[in-house]
Order: structure tokens, then sequence, then C-alpha cells
């Protein structure tokens, strides 16, 4: 006989395993947006994963190993190609005193974006439907924190968010295992964070997964 874990059971069990804990109320925030984000899939695919247990290891979890690169704190982030929410979501039900805004190019991702924000009643988090690049001049030097985890060179990501990094900021990019070469190339590399998320089993499945952060300085 197998035993399938609940959805809330595979988030408190992970995020045990990457040594966090949430309220209650933070775990049913999770779960509404598991449910939400489920329910616009069917309709505007914002995402491959399909299974409670995937979405909650590969996008949840894995948001919050973001936790690890940035300051604690009240501080402002901008979470580029934010795509159905991760990692800025994840981390604003987690860290409430965090400003955020997630910029997301596409109509359908940003429409779910405002969906779920206002669901959630987040507060202190904006949504720009846009290119960084094309944010403007009125964002300039505003974030202490600029991550993301969508495909970037290593060159083109400083190119485009150094402007709207505050003096001392840093910026956060996620890489895959075939980083090294690029980071040899460019100076503003700070450090690499190899993070692994934990085993967990789901049903027949075991779901790892591993995270490099490259920290970087303008």
């Amino acid at each position: 006989m197998v035993f399938i874990m609940n959805p809330e059971a595979i988030l408190k069990k992970g995020l045990n395993e990457i040594g966090l804990s949430c309220s209650q109320g933070q775990i049913n925030a999770f779960m509404t947006y598991l449910s939400e984000l489920k329910k616009w899939n069917r309709t505007y695919n914002l995402t491959a994963l399909k299974t409670d247990g995937d979405i909650i290891i590969k996008h949840f979890l894995d948001s919050l190993l973001y936790l690890r690169a940035i300051p604690s704190g009240s501080f402002k982030i901008a979470d580029v190609g934010s795509g159905a929410g991760f990692p800025g979501i994840p981390l604003k039900i987690v860290c409430p005193e965090i400003e955020i805004t997630l910029i997301e190019p596409s109509w359908k991702k940003s429409a779910f974006l405002r969906h779920i924000v206002r669901v959630l009643g987040l507060k202190g988090i904006g949504v720009l439907e846009s290119r960084l690049e094309d944010i403007g001049k009125t964002y300039e030097k505003t974030y202490d924190v600029i991550l993301s985890r969508a495909t970037f060179k290593i060159k083109d990501f400083l190119k485009r968010a150094c402007p709207y990094i505050k003096e001392g900021g840093r910026l956060v990019l996620s890489k895959g295992p075939r980083f090294s070469e690029e980071t040899k190339m460019v100076d503003a590399v700070e450090k690499v964070l190899k993070l692994e998320l934990p085993f967990i089993e789901v049903g027949m499945n075991r779901l790892p997964a591993q995270r490099n952060l490259v920290v970087l300085k303008c």
C-alpha cells in the first residue's frame, strides 16, 4: 500500500527540512495559492508542473531557498520574470515585512499575479506588466535586491538590472549546473550558493532538486 501525503503535509515536511517554520495562516495562504494556481493553469498554462507535490517542492520550497541569499529585515525586492509568482509570492507569504515588485511581461501571468495578490490579501506588493529594461527611470536605484528564476546570462542580467539597484544592493540569479564558466568571466560575482531541496516521498516518487544561486554586486 502506498501512502500519499496530502499537500499541507508535504509543505510542512519540506519547510521543516529546509529549516523554516510558518504559522497556520501562512500554511493556509500557500494552500490557497496552490488551489488558485491549479485552477488558472487549466486555462492559461502558467506552469508545466501539474501535481501538488511538484508545485510545492519545485516552486514553493524552491522559492524559499532564496532567503539564504538575501538579507533579513525590511527592504525592497524586485522579482524579474516572476511568471506565476516565483519566487516573489512565497517570499512575501513567509516575510510579510518586505516590499516586492513582481515584474512579468506576459499579460496572462500578470493577470494571475494581480488575482492571487488580491485573493491572499497581500500588502506591500505590486505587479508590473513589463520587461525589466522597460520599467523606466521611475524605478532607478529603487531596489535593495533584484532576483530572478528566469533564464538570463549573467552579463545580460547585470546590464538590465544594475540601473535599478541601490548602492550596496545585490542581484540574485538562479543558474543551472553548468554555470561555472559564466562566473569566471564576470568580476561582479560575490558568491555562489549551492542549495538542495529535501527529498520528500510523494507517492511512489522522490523529488530532489538543486538550486545554484549566484549573488552579484553591481
